[in-house]
């Protein structure tokens, strides 16, 4: 991407275009958010495409996620709260309290598993053993659920512009939908 003294002056415009538009996209990007993705899906669980540096790093920051307790909602279950009750359970214990053990627990049984071919869904992994992950499998729908491009989205609202044009603004949008779907399902064949 490098200019040359071989390129046009268009080519030079462009590439400086460019580099700019990459570089403000790569400030804007939620790297934390990327890394905690890429560690919970099971296809990249080992982190090859991160510096070995950067790899524990982001193996305690998901052992941080697990040990806050989690955002309560105005819609609780009635009863006395979990932190009494564990106090309430552990009056004799001397040990470590078991919330304290367990996310580091459940990291290392996630980081034991092998990783999956890159043909499997990692959704379709997290759902068939979010039972033996518990803590982690709340994590990875949030983060694996969100779409990594708007592409298919955008391709939709073109195809529907396509459709609905001055001439045929009068479509119901139920009419608008089955076009749509139509023309999807044309494009497959």
């Amino acid at each position: 991407m490098a200019v040359s003294d071989e390129d046009p002056a268009y080519v030079v415009r462009f590439k400086a275009k460019f580099k700019e538009d990459l570089a403000s996209r790569q400030e804007h990007t939620n790297n934390a958010w990327l890394k905690i993705a890429t560690a919970l899906d099971p296809r990249f669980k080992d982190l090859k495409s991160l510096p070995k540096t950067d790899r524990e790093a982001v193996w305690t920051t998901l052992g941080g996620m697990l040990r806050s307790p989690p955002k309560r909602s105005a819609h609780t279950e009635d009863g006395p709260p979990k932190k009494k009750m564990n106090i309430l359970l552990q009056m004799g214990s001397d040990s470590e309290s078991e919330e304290e053990v367990q996310p580091d627990r459940a990291i290392h049984r996630y980081r034991a598993e092998p990783t999956t071919s890159m043909e499997d869904c990692p959704l379709q992994w997290w759902s068939s053993h979010a039972g033996a992950h518990d803590k982690l499998a709340p994590l990875a729908r949030k983060y694996l659920a969100t779409p990594a491009s708007t592409v298919p989205w955008e391709r939709l609202f073109s195809v529907a512009g396509h459709i609905v044009q001055k001439k045929r603004s009068a479509l119901l949008s139920e009419n608008v939908n089955k076009l749509v779907c139509l023309s999807n399902w044309l494009k497959d064949e």
